[in-house]
């Protein structure tokens, strides 16, 4: 079979309606520009509102007639497909833990973060493509959600490997995946099935340094965002693997370089990435290491922390709500007083009764809903746990059948041009 070329397109739009900067502006731009580029395939992150969405899809109707819009959540996934080649079959896996409802302001948890899977056919191959956005980090070195990043890895990784891509030819996963290239989730998502990169695997490379998606010159990023990396990071990736009979390579790799031309702003405050895939039949090989072994024990580790973590604040949730029900049986007998003493009749404060216990009733039902919560997030934290338990047992009974180690691929030569420490194997 000739070789096939696949173009990929991803992007985090950032387009949150009324909030986002020159939000309509930009969509205008991204249409315009996708009408013109010959994409295969376009995967948007952060489409928040579905009219932006219809947008895209009427505009784009000539060059992509195939598109789909993933719902989820309370405001949505904000993930979007579009595509050259019909789409065959969809469907949308929510991620069991994305934060905390009562951070209003980060939102995470209201966008109900997931991962989108779409099946074309290629001629006579079967491709799956996954588009997703996991939660976002907002501070590197006291990083709350860590724990929740690391199960919707390992929670991605099995959507893919177990569930869903058996029967593919080609796999291509593409989003904002919200961690570096050696964070632990980025780590164990690749280990575990064996995608590569685009980024390190391509031939020739055009764009930000490093690979950067968020960089210090986009007029949308605050510096601050940054620190401590001062020029930007690389947390936007365009991954893929092939089979045992379809291999994939990348040819070429580029990003966008903050604003557009003519333009006095770029398309979001992301940079875009484009992946120029060349499809084949050879082989595709698959060995056991020690070193999945370690990084799966690493990833139980981060969970046992925020299993800890819930557990305190599922306590603390529970004692305040005793400590609110205390005071409530205590106002109650404070106000039977009165009734039940002999002698002339005092006055009794109706009002800051009230206030007393509409505030205790608050407490209660405040800490009842949290401690749900907490409860829930256990739950997920505990399940996710128990499966990189036996995953552990697993993988180390395999190893005494299979001594050899090895990685899933080996690594390749930079892009002409590049410096090789920007290269160098992230896993």
């Amino acid at each position: 079979m000739p070789s096939i070329g696949l173009r990929v397109f991803s992007l985090n739009c950032w387009g949150i309606r009324y909030l986002s900067k020159y939000c309509p502006e930009r969509y205008a731009m991204i249409g315009e520009m996708l009408s013109k580029e010959e994409y295969d395939i376009v995967l948007l992150q952060e489409v928040w509102s579905e009219k932006d969405y219809l947008y895209l899809k009427k505009k784009l109707a000539s060059c992509h007639p195939h598109s789909h819009y993933f719902k989820s959540g309370v405001i949505g996934s904000g993930l979007a497909i579009f595509s050259k080649h019909r789409i065959h079959d969809t469907f949308l896996y929510r991620y069991s833990l994305n934060g905390y409802p009562y951070m209003a302001h980060h939102g995470d948890w209201f966008g109900g973060k997931a991962v989108g899977m779409a099946v074309l056919n290629l001629g006579s191959l079967t491709v799956n493509v996954y588009v997703t956005h996991l939660h976002a980090e907002y501070c590197r070195e006291k990083d709350s959600y860590l724990p929740h990043r690391i199960v919707q890895a390992w929670e991605l990784q099995q959507f893919i490997r177990y569930h869903t891509s058996a029967g593919a030819d080609v796999v291509i996963v593409g989003g904002d995946l919200n961690m570096h290239p050696q964070d632990l989730g980025n780590r164990l998502l690749r280990a575990y099935t064996g995608l590569r990169d685009s980024y390190v695997e391509t031939a020739k490379f055009d764009g930000c340094e490093n690979g950067m998606t968020l960089i210090a010159d986009n007029p949308f990023i605050s510096k601050k965002e940054l620190v401590p990396f001062e020029k930007g990071i690389r947390i936007d990736y365009i991954l893929f693997k092939g089979s045992s009979e379809t291999d994939i390579y990348c040819d070429s790799m580029s990003t966008t370089k903050g604003s557009v031309p003519d333009r006095s702003f770029p398309y979001s405050d992301h940079e875009a990435l484009t992946a120029e895939l060349r499809l084949g039949v050879t082989f595709c090989t698959s060995l056991l290491s020690d070193f999945l072994v370690d990084i799966v024990t690493e990833a139980r580790t981060e969970v046992k922390v925020g299993l800890h973590c819930a557990e305190r604040m599922r306590y603390t949730a529970a004692r305040t709500g005793i400590m609110g029900l205390a005071l409530l049986f205590l106002e109650l007998v404070i106000a039977a007083v009165p009734y039940l003493a002999l002698g002339a009749e005092q006055p009794f404060p109706r009002t800051s009764f009230y206030l007393l216990a509409a505030l205790c009733f608050a407490i209660l039902l405040a800490t009842s809903l949290l401690y749900i919560f907490y409860t829930m997030e256990l739950k997920s934290l505990q399940g996710a746990e128990d499966q990189m338990r036996l995953a552990i047992g697993s993988l180390q009974e395999k190893l005494r059948g299979f001594p050899l180690a090895g990685l899933h691929n080996p690594p390749r030569r930079p892009p002409e041009g590049q410096q090789p420490s920007a290269f160098e194997p992230e896993e």
